[in-house]
């Protein structure tokens, strides 16, 4: 008998079906130990000795790993084939090695695959190797730089600005690229320019537009137009000319397909087309890659899903290749296949990248296996994954060049053709913003020196516009750009910065909260170094070479700790006045915006004597002025509509617009909850208006009349449960937004859910929150007790079987089948369990 420990109990079920019974597969459940939440886990001093911590789940699974092994001839480690896969079989290997009788002569082995298929499983079986230390070493390095920097970094926060929760490694220089975003939005003036576009006539009469490429002999650039009096001065000088071809240039062009999908790329896909954010994405995939029942056999659908290697093996180009020759046709398919090599920063290619396990299994033909979500997902990787093979798609770019009579106007026509869809027939790659580029038009047959017609010109007025927010997919492809965070850690660092409140999410992009602002501005001034784009992505490229066993771990872990120590030292004799004053400077156009009337806008605008300053509370940072006590005037960090761009002290309703259905007013106030929407005014005491709570994860500023309306008209039917066909609902509460089902009610974590959540995962949720709420339940009565007659029964409750007796529960051992055991076994059970109550109520009374 051979013992095999992967991470996850579906992976466990399946991979045993496929080895038989020579071998036994038990699960981690993850991670089995951890570095505790306390100070001191980490120990500079001690040569960067590390205190881990096994939680009393992960006991009674190393334990029966342990009884297991104790069996075996034979432990196969067969965690996740990436550094946290490793690391997992590290500290299982470790924990196993320091039980006595546990390991005596057995071998050990590390195996990996790619994928859950059988012959994956198989074939890793035949090629086993030892643990990586190189990349267990990376996996120590990056822990205990992660935890000596939010340990050492948040009590800073804490002392210095309180009302902040964390600071991290990473998430930080996250927060900084929402943040710098921001400024960069909230600094840019609008400039205005005018375009020309003339519709015109070929000699056939058939029409195109052109745009003003020349004028007054001088070529046209964006900014020559700046006002209307120029603009209209423009279009009348093209209205009196008489234009012909002066040039027909066509240029073939060529469009390639996108690589296959890497970590990054899917969740920026996924974003893009499905409207999945990053977490989402990754539990959908890791459902794929574990597998789904396909006629009675559980079978992985995709590759490892945390990657950033953009090769396929021969086995799936040869599928691909079968599958667009039969489904395509020759056109489509290449003579050789297509390779591809990764472009960002700090790639390892060690593995493939995300692909369907068989081509041949359609989408179409795994609908009936797969819930919604799993369906998309695995759709959009088989797409992406065919569409790389094929063939490219040919286009055609043309470009005329009209000049007037007396050669001082020139107009400019573009168009592309597309001469051939290739690959585009099945998949064509998202964009983060789109352009408004007229690249896509079609021009008609036009000669060297053949005259044209006017049809109308048209001036029309534009601005410039602000770079956009982040969304969850270009922030992830900034992230991979600049080489901060690894693959497997962007959706649980964007979580972390929902989850710490520094930002909030609004038509799905980063707005950063006041919370986030006053932290990244504090770790620029005073951490500067450590939130610098280029330190983190330098620290990664070691980590690399660390796992490529080119550098020691810990010389990388002294070199930093040498250089934070002392930044964090610096800070000590800090007093919050001096850094509150030293983000009052740095925050000052944002927090403190020039007023109209030209007055200092710090003065206060109540007690006009006093001066606003950056305050920070229980509850985080606010504006107040320093003559308090004797002038209590506070509002928030953003400042409102106020006649002199201030908020008042006290802020009134904001009226976004009136309900077209009942004629009544729509806005948004504040109250002792937080903010909220109200339709109409009281008529009465008796009767309230109507109100809906803004949820925590939505900004009250992002909120418009069609977004308002949408919160009133919760809660929103989602659909039928398919079991009892009682109605799922969606709705927010005093906690949140949650969905509902006979009086089972689970929460929401994002609350756009609550607009967006389908029938199919609604299901799931309350089956899940169902489970949790599980009331105990009776399997059997054994009898009475043997002692005072009282019955003993045996229950199904939410931890699973235990006996009961009168008010003593004692659980049932794992190995025991609850159906099977008897009064005397019961009664031994509820006797252990009673005598450990004792010896607790003892301690305490010695404590007292």
């Amino acid at each position: 008998m051979k013992t095999v420990v992967v991470e996850s109990p579906a992976k466990a079920k399946t991979i045993n079906k496929y080895l038989g019974k020579d071998y036994e597969v038990l699960a981690s459940f993850g991670h089995v130990r951890d570095l505790p939440s306390k100070d001191g886990s980490v120990k500079p001093d001690e040569d960067f000795a590390m205190e881990w911590e096994v939680d009393s789940d992960s006991k009674k699974r190393i334990k029966d790993i342990a009884d297991a092994v104790k069996k075996s001839d034979a432990l196969i480690l067969a965690t996740d084939p990436d550094r946290e896969g490793e690391a997992i079989s590290w500290h299982v290997l470790e924990l196993l090695k320091s039980k006595r009788g546990v390991l005596k002569d057995q071998e050990v082995k590390r195996v990996v695959f790619n994928e859950i298929t059988k012959s994956a499983i198989l074939n890793a079986m035949e090629h086993p190797r030892d643990i990586d230390t190189p990349l267990v070493e990376a996996y120590l390095a990056r822990r205990a730089l992660d935890y000596l920097v939010g340990f050492t970094l948040s009590p800073v926060l804490w002392r210095k600005l309180p009302g902040s929760r964390s600071a991290g490694r990473v998430q930080s220089v996250a927060l900084r690229l929402i943040c710098d975003r921001e400024l960069e939005i909230e600094a840019f003036r609008a400039e205005e320019y005018w375009n020309i576009v003339a519709t015109l006539q070929n000699s056939e009469k058939i029409p195109f537009e052109a745009r003003l490429s020349f004028l007054d002999g001088e070529k046209v650039q964006k900014f020559t137009l700046t006002n209307e009096a120029d603009a209209m001065a423009a279009k009348a000088k093209i209205e009196a000319a008489k234009f012909s071809v002066q040039s027909v240039e066509s240029k073939p062009a060529r469009r390639f397909p996108a690589p296959p999908f890497t970590t990054s790329t899917l969740q920026q896909e996924a974003a893009r087309k499905l409207g999945f954010n990053a977490t989402r994405t990754m539990r959908t995939a890791q459902k794929l890659y574990e597998g789904a029942n396909l006629g009675g056999e559980t079978v992985g659908l995709i590759t490892y899903m945390r990657t950033d290697g953009v090769t396929l093996a021969q086995e799936a180009i040869q599928g691909a290749r079968s599958v667009i020759g039969r489904d395509f046709g020759d056109k489509y398919l290449p003579k050789s296949p297509r390779m591809y090599k990764s472009k960002a920063k700090n790639a390892q290619e060690a593995h493939e990248a995300i692909r369907p396990t068989d081509l041949g299994r359609l989408p179409k033909d795994m609908v009936k296996y797969l819930d919604d979500d799993q369906a998309r997902l695995y759709e959009l990787i088989w797409k992406r994954t065919i569409a790389c093979q094929m063939s490219e798609a040919v286009m055609e770019r043309t470009t005329v060049d009209l000049l007037s009579g007396d050669g001082q106007q020139g107009l400019r026509a573009t168009g592309t053709v597309q001469i051939f869809d290739g690959f585009l027939t099945l998949y064509q790659e998202g964009r983060d913003d789109e352009d408004d580029e007229e690249n896509g038009k079609r021009l008609p047959k036009l000669a060297n020196g053949e005259s044209v017609n006017q049809e109308k010109v048209e001036a029309s007025q534009h601005f410039t516009e602000p770079p956009p927010r982040f969304s969850e997919a270009s922030l992830v492809k900034k992230m991979e750009e600049l080489g901060i965070g690894r693959p497997s850690t962007y959706a649980s660092i964007l979580q972390v910065l929902r989850d710490r409140n520094y930002v909030v999410m609004d038509k799905n992009r980063f707005i950063p909260e006041d919370k986030g602002r006053v932290v990244i501005a504090f770790l620029e001034n005073f951490f500067g170094k450590y939130v610098e784009y280029d330190f983190t992505a330098d620290m990664e490229e070691l980590l690399d070479k660390i796992s490529a066993g080119d550098i020691p771990w810990k010389k990388v872990l002294a070199d930093f700790w040498r250089e934070f120590s002392k930044a964090v030292d610096g800070t000590k004799d800090l007093r919050v006045s001096e850094v509150l004053e030293t983000l009052n400077n740095v925050l000052a156009p944002y927090i403190f915006p020039e007023r109209e009337d030209g007055s200092d806008p710090r003065s206060c605008p109540k007690c006009k004597e006093g001066q606003l300053s950056l305050k920070t509370g229980k509850f985080g940072a606010f504006i107040g002025c320093s003559n308090y006590p004797d002038c209590d005037y506070t509002r928030h960090m953003k400042t409102g509509n106020g006649e002199n761009g201030e908020e008042a002290a006290e802020e009134g309703p904001k009226v976004l617009g009136i309900d077209p259905e009942s004629g009544m007013e729509v806005t948004v106030r504040t109250g002792r909850f937080g903010p909220y929407i109200q339709l109409g005014e009281p008529v009465d005491k008796k009767e309230k208006p109507k109100r809906a709570s803004i949820p925590k994860g939505m900004s009250p500023d992002s909120v418009d009349l069609e977004r308002a309306l949408k919160l009133l008209s919760l809660p929103r039917e989602v659909g039928k449960h398919p079991e009892d066909g009682e109605p799922i609902t969606t709705a927010i509460g005093r906690y949140g937004p949650y969905v509902a089902h006979n009086r089972v009610f689970v929460s929401l974590k994002d609350p756009e859910e609550v607009f967006t959540l389908g029938i199919n995962r609604a299901v799931e949720l309350i089956a899940e929150g169902a489970k949790k709420k599980k009331a105990p339940e009776a399997l059997k009565e054994l009898g009475p007790h043997p002692e005072d007659k009282e019955p003993v029964m045996v229950m199904d409750g939410r931890y699973g079987p235990y006996v009961k007796h009168k008010r003593i529960n004692a659980t049932i051992p794992k190995d025991k089948d609850p159906q099977t055991i008897t009064m005397e076994e019961a009664v031994e059970l509820l006797k252990a369990r009673a005598a450990k109550g004792k010896k607790k109520s003892t301690r305490k009374k010695k404590s007292a």
